[in-house]
């Protein structure tokens, strides 16, 4: 797989409630949108831009070298975002792997990225992602974290049969925290944007189980971690102490 089909997308808005214009917000002297940009681009996978409805946005990603592509702000989900951004991009379809990291995820490792991208690879899978194991009693109980349940297909490697914010599979065993990184083929995006909400994805609100219920095939690699995702200030102020020390 060669960089130049591959592009990193990382959609950003201002809207966030519970954190507002936290793309923008500075973590250790960076606004956090420079910190992912940053991380992508460690990665070495292919070219990365970072996706967005927001000039503020844009104008920063821009002054920091990196590279920015406007794009409507009606969108339903991030996924629709990117597509519009990767049609922007590459009107001539040449990109064939997208990879989707989210804009708050400021101390992802690299490899991380790598590892989802690595997945496909394997020709029969259409989105890949990551997950890791669950170590905090915590997590298995509680709904924000979305848990994966999938069946081993190799090392350090899960087929993804379902997600849920249950505690899920019963059972003894490891419990796998889904994080929320995609690498689609192109083909798979493009045909995931235009399938309708399903009905367990309205049930538990997890967009990727649309995919699913369309007898899409997703795959994760299963990594060391859950990144910091920054939600709250608390988050914030995890992520400034972290990145202060790097």
């Amino acid at each position: 797989m060669t960089q130049d089909r591959t592009l990193v997308l990382i959609p950003a808005r201002m809207a966030a409630t519970r954190l507002p214009g936290k793309p923008l917000l500075d973590i250790a002297g960076l606004p956090m949108i420079v910190h992912v940009l940053r991380r992508a681009e460690a990665a070495r996978i292919g070219r990365v831009a970072v996706a967005t409805d927001t000039p503020e946005i844009a104008a920063v990603v821009s002054s920091h070298g990196g590279e920015a592509v406007m794009t409507r702000a009606e969108h339903a989900s991030g996924s629709d975002r990117i597509h519009e951004a990767l049609c922007k991009l590459d009107p001539k379809g040449d990109v064939e792997m997208v990879v989707n990291l989210q804009g708050d995820l400021p101390t992802i490792p690299p490899q991380d990225v790598r590892a989802a991208l690595k997945l496909l690879d394997d020709s029969s899978v259409d989105i890949a992602t990551l997950a890791a194991e669950i170590r905090d009693d915590e997590e298995h109980t509680t709904p924000s974290v979305v848990k994966l349940v999938g069946s081993p297909v190799g090392d350090k490697r899960l087929r993804a049969l379902y997600f849920t914010r249950a505690t899920a599979p019963h059972g003894d065993g490891p419990r796998y925290h889904h994080i929320g990184v995609y690498a689609y083929r192109r083909q798979a995006l493009e045909r995931f944007v235009k399938l309708s909400p399903s009905a367990l994805e309205s049930r538990e609100k997890l967009e990727q189980l649309r995919a699913l219920e369309a007898g899409m095939r997703i795959d994760a690699a299963i990594v060391d971690s859950v990144p910091l995702g920054v939600d709250t200030p608390a988050d914030l102020e995890t992520a400034r102490r972290i990145l202060a020390k790097g």
